[in-house]
């Protein structure tokens, strides 16, 4: 499974780290985690190194982890602590830990060179801390489908209209053309569609009547996080571009866990500046938003169960292709940067 290595993943919501050792794979390596008595994450290699068990199958003593096959036992920071019946403990026994840090009860993972492992590079935004924001962490939609395919899929408004028409889009938006910008770091491609009926979302949570200006601006930080800016905003009030806050904005936001080449764990969540702190409010968007995301779901693993048979011609481009086509690039390019530094070659 090719996958950019040294970039930061969600492990997981904080909230589903505790005591107990549990097995996550990401990146096809499978990593056990749990929450020490000091409150923090720990991340290492779910095997030992003597007979490859799973350590996840041992138990905790402490803050170590004890092999359940011939008890090796195992600190925080991999090293062997013990090895039944013989005195001393080689060095060569212990296990692979990987650098995980919290940011706003979201457990992420550096699966690269820990050297290389900058928290300052984790993604945010001022939102989550602004107080005319409120945050609402969703659930876990599990995939299966490689996490390419998702990640394109996050960066395309035009297929809103068809796959969503009931909760996210409608016919008002399929023939609007979509704007994109590859020349960042972070892709983006978007699109307003003006003087419309509100669409089901915001019939709801927008308490439209009449025709809306509304949008749609899909933004896609290497290597798997995405954030959708959408909203509307009453036709008459004729809302500039840079004033979407001024209207009824909410953030989707996607972080992709690539778990093998056929499977990917979309973690979601949104922020929104209306229905502040209001629960129920909050309950009714997940609704609406399982409901768009199942029929993601639906359309990504047909595609992917497509891509597994034999290809008997090339796929045809079109216009709307333009930001998944760098985003596939990007991706590349970050996988031969990491390659040609592993084997010493030119950056």
């Amino acid at each position: 499974m090719e996958c950019v290595k040294n970039a930061w993943y969600v492990a997981g919501w904080s909230s589903e780290f505790g005591d107990e050792l549990r097995r996550v794979t990401i990146l096809e390596q499978n990593v056990v985690m749990f929450r020490n008595s000091k409150g923090g994450v720990i991340a290492m290699d779910d095997r030992c190194p003597h007979r490859q068990l799973p350590l996840s199958k041992g138990k905790r003593i402490g803050d170590d982890i004890q092999c359940g096959y011939h008890g090796l036992t195992f600190n925080c920071s991999g090293k062997c602590i013990r090895v039944p019946g013989q005195s001393g403990q080689p060095s060569s026994i212990y296990v692979d830990t990987y650098p995980v840090y919290e940011k706003h009860q979201i457990t992420w993972i550096w699966m690269g060179d820990p050297e290389l492992a900058d928290v300052n590079t984790i993604f945010d935004m001022p939102e989550f801390t602004d107080s005319t924001w409120h945050a609402h962490q969703g659930e876990a939609l599990h995939l299966k489908s490689n996490y390419l395919n998702v990640a394109e899929n996050l960066v395309d408004p035009a297929h809103v209209s068809f796959v969503h028409p009931s909760t996210l889009g409608d016919a008002a938006g399929e023939d609007v053309p979509v704007h994109v910008d590859t020349k960042s770091d972070v892709i983006s491609a978007w699109r307003w569609i003006r003087n419309a009926p509100p669409i089901g979302f915001f019939q709801q949570f927008g308490n439209f009547t009449s025709n809306v200006d509304r949008w749609h601006y899909y933004y896609l930080h290497m290597p798997s996080t995405a954030v959708i800016d959408f909203g509307s905003a009453d036709t008459k009030d004729n809302l500039p571009e840079d004033q979407r806050s001024k209207g009824v904005r909410v953030f989707a936001l996607h972080f992709l866990t690539p778990v093998t080449s056929e499977y990917t764990i979309d973690r979601w969540m949104h922020l929104r500046n209306t229905a502040l702190g209001d629960g129920a409010a909050s309950a009714e968007m997940d609704a609406m938003f399982k409901v768009a995301f199942a029929e993601d779901k639906e359309i990504l693993e047909a595609v992917q169960e497509e891509e597994n048979r034999p290809q008997t011609r090339q796929l045809v481009r079109i216009a709307i292709d333009k930001a998944p086509i760098a985003y596939r690039k990007k991706i590349q390019m970050l996988i031969d940067l990491e390659n040609n530094q592993r084997v010493g070659g030119p950056t």
